[in-house]
């Protein structure tokens, strides 16, 4: 994963946490209106489009509600009806990760997976995001991460670039009257419950999944009303810094996999002491990188990519991002220890989000104000060294999937949340908590964590599988299937039944 009033601030304006309200805003009534879906749904990619199942809206809501008469936004809406002929009552509104993901590019492959099989479901591409208006792309930052696949991360250079694209990126925005510190979880969970009110819903059920899964766990401790249930797809709890979590939570998606292949007796004898290589090679590359000519494929002009320790470290973090990565993964890492970097650099172009969809500014806005705010390099250096003591520094003071948050934050400047932010959700509504084993991203640690202050809850682990269950597994949509039919007795058994994948060796 990866992103003041209505002034005009480029460069030295500022954001002061103190003249902004305590953060869970009330849920405000908003206007919703019918509309038609978007076309193209995500360009490029013509076989995502909404077909005529689908019903379409805006749901209209104050930028910031702390001003009465301030700035309106749209959020995008897409409902399908379910494909029982006999449906359930309760809709099912599902909200997807990043932050700054858009969830309606994802509802025709969730439907063909059968998310609707009983109920309907309301898709939300949540507020900036790619269908919401105003959008917070930043295609400054989509050319400089294209650009940056040839360079070293870790180098003062790139650093440079980094910020530059951060700072215009913002000042394109800022220019036109976005309040940036209004895009925030706070504000964004009050949304979707003013949502369940505009479309006439007394009752529904919740998912989330990764980000979105704090967005469900802060909306049902803030806005309680008409939620039914809650499933939970890797787990952010509230309670986490994704500051200080992300390198803890990769290494124990590191160990969860060298462990697995420690159990394989073909990939224990291939690769037979995979972390001390694993660690070698990220500080080999931290301090000498290796540049990789890949032929161009499909059409494709030839690339570059340079591999130094961060961009290795963190390329074994977003593989978990995606289901199918696993089997090759012990392989990939040996055949990079032993000088061979075409199969992690062919890999790592594949991690990219296509230009133009990701919501940066949802997405700076809650890592900055509710994370970044709240934590300092040192400490999260400090916490990092504690979670992967063989790493070097010049590593571990870039964080996973983001390496310069802590830098790129003063830059975005939306100022510090609440500290009410970071309260604990307490329920006994029924939640189903998902996670993958090898998920380096939000593991299974972080549902338990979360579980502990969910009195009607059940942690279900899916060995073998990373980031996004749902998205990688039939099982993990019977499990829900299930749950939401019955949310106090359902069967779990097929995730007990999976095994983790065999890892190819050679």
């Amino acid at each position: 994963m990866i992103f003041a009033a209505v002034a005009l601030c480029i460069g030295g304006c500022t954001d002061d946490a103190s003249d902004r309200p305590a953060e869970s805003p009330p849920a405000t009534a908003a206007d919703y209106a019918k509309a038609s879906c978007p076309t193209p749904n995500l360009p490029g990619y013509p076989q995502l489009d909404l077909g005529p199942e689908y019903d379409c809206g805006y749901l209209t809501v104050p930028e910031d509600r702390s001003k009465t008469d301030g700035r309106m936004i749209k959020i995008a809406v897409a409902r399908v009806q379910a494909a029982n002929s006999d449906p359930e009552a309760t809709p099912l509104v599902y909200l997807t990760g990043g932050p700054g993901g858009t969830a309606l590019a994802t509802a025709v492959l969730q439907v063909a997976a059968g998310i609707n099989r009983d109920r309907d479901v309301v898709f939300v591409d949540q507020r900036g995001t790619l269908h919401a208006d105003p959008f917070l792309g930043c295609p400054e930052i989509d050319d400089f991460s294209a650009e940056a696949t040839a360079m070293s991360i870790e180098e003062a250079s790139t650093r440079d670039k980094d910020l530059a694209a951060v700072q215009a990126c913002r000042d394109r925005l800022a220019a036109t009257g976005i309040d940036l510190s209004a895009y925030n979880t706070a504000e964004n969970a009050a949304d979707i419950a003013a949502l369940r009110v505009a479309l006439g819903i007394d009752e529904w059920n919740v998912y989330g999944v990764s980000y979105g899964s704090d967005l469900a766990l802060q909306l049902l401790r803030d806005h309680p009303e008409g939620i039914r249930s809650v499933v939970l797809d890797s787990l952010v709890p509230p309670t986490d810094n994704l500051m200080n979590q992300f390198w803890p939570s990769a290494a124990e998606g590191y160990k969860a996999l060298f462990e697995a292949c420690a159990a394989q007796t073909a990939c224990a004898a291939a690769y037979p002491d995979l972390p001390a290589e694993f660690a070698a090679t990220v500080t080999k590359l931290a301090e000498q990188p290796l540049s990789v000519d890949l032929p161009g494929a499909d059409g494709q002009s030839p690339r570059t990519v340079v591999l130094d320790g961060y961009t290795f470290a963190n390329l074994v973090v977003l593989l978990s991002l995606s289901p199918g990565n696993f089997a090759g993964l012990p392989g990939m890492i040996h055949a990079l220890a032993t000088g061979d970097g075409v199969p992690a650099a062919t890999a790592l172009l594949t991690t990219f989000a296509p230009k133009n969809v990701v919501a940066y500014g949802l997405a700076y806005g809650v890592f900055c104000r509710e994370d970044a705010a709240f934590t300092t390099p040192a400490e999260v250096l400090d916490i990092a060294r504690r979670a992967l003591p063989l790493f070097p520094d010049d590593v571990l003071a870039l964080e996973p999937q983001a390496p310069r948050l802590l830098e790129e934050c003063p830059v975005w400047n939306v100022g510090k949340a609440a500290d009410e932010i970071h309260d604990e959700t307490t329920s006994d509504v029924p939640v189903v908590l998902m996670a993958g084993t090898f998920d380096a991203v939000t593991p299974p640690s972080r549902a338990d964590e979360a579980a502990k202050t969910l009195s009607n809850s059940k942690v279900v682990r899916f060995p073998g599988l990373g980031h996004d269950v749902l998205a990688a597994s039939d099982c993990a949509q019977t499990v829900m299937a299930n749950f939401l039919a019955n949310p106090d007795d359902y069967d779990t058994a097929c995730a007990a039944a999976m095994t983790v994948p065999t890892f190819t060796v050679g």
